[in-house]
């Protein structure tokens, strides 16, 4: 498909001031169907605007929400003793997508404003030494599902940004990374062919998110046996699935959509004749605007709610979603216009609000805005 059309005008007027929208009765933004204009790309002010939010996360250890399972008394420790690398932004998942973000941005924008403080925070974090650490802690007894599989998959995709930038020290810290990205890996090649059915809830273990990004890592690395399992594993999981249960959706605290989640990795295994069939028997209804709650945008009712700001991550999830699909389709599929459409209003109804003064959105949600931005 073409490039989206945005209402870049209200995107862009709160990368550079912040300014809230109108809104809607509804706590949505506002759309008025005009004004539309190609998605431009992300520009500086917004890349710096991004970047100081991880900024002021990445070493910001408490709050903090620890997965940590304990073997003895000894395992009392803080959050930074035991994730050295990633004990910011409140969970070590996130931790992780504000450092790919970081990375993201420098190499769209290597004159940024906050490009030495970047770099200083990456070199310091991502050290041999503490990478050592993390991996340390991932091998020690009760780890077996530590961050599995969405902490997994975002550690993957650190590593897959690092793989093609021609940077002295991206490449210094790929290489320090490197024993962990084998790690996970590795846990997944154990895990995959033991996980018989799917998770497809639309928060962290969702098993296609986990996929998909996985599959993005071990394309970029050349990694064709772990390529061919994902592959074997997606299509055991979903290539029979149909008529998805998408008018259910979304639970309260989603941030992924099952069924969207699941088209998305769909389209990076099938073909496109293949995937067009499947899609057209998975979700029947996208091309007549159906089901309506998956196709509009959601309200986020309190952004200071750790579970119901979830919500805002689910319009920009769902965002990339619909790009990636329908970037798979022909242009002539009559679903594309609607996933095009539904992709422009889901960004506008949380772009706005991803510096909203509550951390409990702010820790992860830019990390989630930049990956929708690369998706288009």
């Amino acid at each position: 498909m073409n490039k989206f059309a945005f209402l870049t005008g209200v995107i862009f007027l709160f990368l550079s001031c912040n300014s809230n929208p109108p809104t809607s009765g509804t706590g949505q933004p506002a759309i008025t169907g005009t004004e539309t204009t190609e998605l431009e790309a992300l520009n500086r002010e917004a890349a710096s605007n991004f970047a100081n939010i991880a900024l002021n996360c990445i070493h910001r250890e408490y709050p903090n929400k620890l997965s940590h399972v304990m073997n003895d008394d000894s395992e009392i420790l803080s959050p930074k003793t035991l994730h050295p690398s990633f004990y910011g932004c409140f969970d070590w998942h996130s931790s992780v997508h504000g450092h790919w973000m970081l990375v993201k941005l420098l190499k769209l924008f290597p004159g940024l404003p906050e490009a030495e403080e970047i770099r200083k925070a990456l070199d310091e974090n991502l050290s041999a030494e503490n990478i050592a650490i993390e991996v340390n802690y991932l091998n020690q007894a009760s780890r077996k599902s530590f961050e599995r599989t969405y902490g997994w998959a975002w550690l993957l995709k650190l590593s897959q940004e690092l793989y093609d930038w021609d940077d002295e020290q991206g490449n210094s810290w790929l290489s320090n990374l490197q024993i962990l990205a084998d790690a996970i890996e590795e846990r997944y090649m154990e895990f995959l062919p033991k996980q018989e059915f799917p998770i497809r809830r639309g928060v962290h273990p969702n098993t296609a998110f986990g996929l998909s990004f996985a599959l993005d890592y071990a394309r970029t690395a050349g990694k064709t046996e772990f390529e061919d399992l994902i592959v074997r594993s997606a299509k055991n999981y979903f290539e029979n699935d149909k008529n998805s249960a998408a008018s259910w959706e979304p639970d309260g605290d989603d941030f992924l959509s099952p069924s969207l989640m699941e088209a998305d990795l769909m389209s990076r295994v099938l073909d496109q004749e293949a995937f067009v069939s499947w899609f057209d028997n998975f979700l029947p209804g996208i091309a007549e605007g159906k089901p309506e709650n998956l196709i509009n945008p959601i309200a986020v009712s309190d952004r200071s709610d750790p579970k119901i700001v979830h919500l805002d991550g689910l319009n920009l999830s769902r965002a990339w979603c619909m790009s990636r699909i329908a970037s798979a389709l022909p242009e002539s599929h009559p679903s594309g216009k609607v996933l095009i459409m539904s992709a422009s209003k889901h960004a506008q109804a949380t772009i706005p609000y991803i510096s909203s003064g509550n951390y409990e959105g702010e820790h992860w949600l830019a990390s989630f805005a930049v990956y929708m931005f690369d998706c288009f």
